[in-house]
């Protein structure tokens, strides 16, 4: 958010964070806890601004994420759980009407690692990934292992691109622009 001391990076340095821990007030011995989600930021050039755990409630999931999308010190938003088919599972409603923009790549890429490494239940796992007011939000799978991959295949190598993408500041990003991606179009192709 705020412009470094040499004036090339337009959101700062670290990649503000907020994590969102979904699930019912039970101990579930196979989720990832948010403690446990915010050491994969370690290292990496993002740090973790903000931490909240939630019932899954669509009102609360959805009301949590938009205060975050509001917060100055946070860049880009991750959930973690309330990604499954069971009827109490409403993240990915909660947090799709806040989205202008959807990442469609990010849940294919999402389900073909992890169909790899987990098998045909990757079918449950509905992952979700959008743009919220220029802040890249991702809903992942409440799994340590699903949240591990998430984060680690997909999100931290992205983050930083992704937040500045979203932003508009194009001009401070030294990748290509995603539309460039793939061959160059020329007028002998017409």
């Amino acid at each position: 958010m705020t412009e470094s001391e040499n004036g090339t990076d337009p959101i700062g340095s670290p990649v503000g964070v907020g994590l969102v821990t979904v699930a019912t007030n039970r101990p579930d011995a196979t989720g990832a806890g948010g403690e446990e989600i915010a050491t994969y930021f370690e290292g990496s050039d993002c740090e973790v601004a903000m931490r909240e755990h939630v019932n899954k409630d669509y009102d609360t999931i959805q009301s949590v994420v938009s205060r975050l999308v509001d917060r100055d010190d946070v860049d880009l938003i991750v959930t973690s759980g309330g990604t499954s088919v069971e009827p109490a599972d409403v993240t990915p409603e909660a947090v799709e009407p806040l989205v202008e923009k959807h990442l469609t790549a990010f849940s294919e890429l999402f389900t073909t690692l992890a169909y790899r490494e987990f098998g045909t239940q990757v079918v449950a796992a509905r992952c979700f990934a959008g743009i919220a007011d220029e802040v890249p939000v991702f809903c992942l799978p409440p799994s340590r292992d699903a949240v591990r991959l998430g984060l680690e295949e997909l999100v931290l190598p992205e983050a930083r691109q992704l937040v500045t993408l979203a932003r508009g500041d194009e001009e401070a990003s030294s990748e290509p622009e995603p539309d460039a991606v793939g061959p160059e179009e020329t007028d002998a192709d017409e």
